[in-house]
């Protein structure tokens, strides 16, 4: 794996990582609460997106 694609994550992926299903995850994309690509007909999350978001929802509860 090199490190451009260590950098982007699968729907799956980020499902695991927020413990998440996979329609939460696609409304958090769709409501741009979560940013993502599209490379082909897949879509990607970046890292820096996922962090962001549960930083975002850490001070929000605050």
């Amino acid at each position: 794996m090199t490190a451009a694609t260590a950098e982007l994550l699968t729907v799956p992926e980020v499902m695991a990582r927020l413990k998440l299903g996979r329609s939460t995850v696609y409304d958090l994309i769709r409501s741009r609460r979560l940013t993502s690509i599209t490379v082909g007909r897949s879509r990607r999350i970046p890292v820096d997106a996922v962090r962001d978001f549960i930083t975002y929802e850490i001070e929000e509860a605050a």
